[in-house]
């Protein structure tokens, strides 16, 4: 709850693209209420990412995600668009840079991973 959104009644996706990747959450069901708060948290975060500011994925994993020290470094070569989904939204994360390209699929690779969520790793 961290988040401020209830993680056993949303859907996570980290997905590493080509060009960096994207957070996708979604609510399980048509609750209003909680897609309004997934819509917020994702917002908030996009804004945050694009600030070098990581404190939240630190709080809720109780450590520094890997990744996240060179994405804060690089945050003037990496972009975050926040996207409205159906029932939630997403995190699209853009870059040309090869370094942070790497630091971001370190990034979704570990949330993937803790999370237990959907998506694809680029090989």
């Amino acid at each position: 709850m961290a988040m401020g959104v209830d993680q056993n009644a949303s859907r996570h996706v980290f997905d590493e693209l080509p060009d960096g990747g994207r957070i996708e959450l979604q609510a399980d069901s048509v609750d209003s209420t909680a897609i309004a708060a997934i819509r917020a948290h994702l917002s908030t975060i996009a804004s945050a990412f694009q600030a070098g500011n990581f404190s939240t994925p630190d709080f809720v994993h109780g450590e520094r995600v890997p990744g996240a020290g060179v994405m804060t470094a690089k945050r003037s070569v990496i972009a975050y668009a926040f996207s409205i989904l159906p029932r939630g939204g997403e995190v699209r994360i853009t870059t040309h840079d090869a370094e942070a390209l790497h630091a971001i699929h370190q990034f979704l690779a570990y949330q993937r991973q803790a999370h237990h969520a959907m998506g694809h790793a680029i090989h």
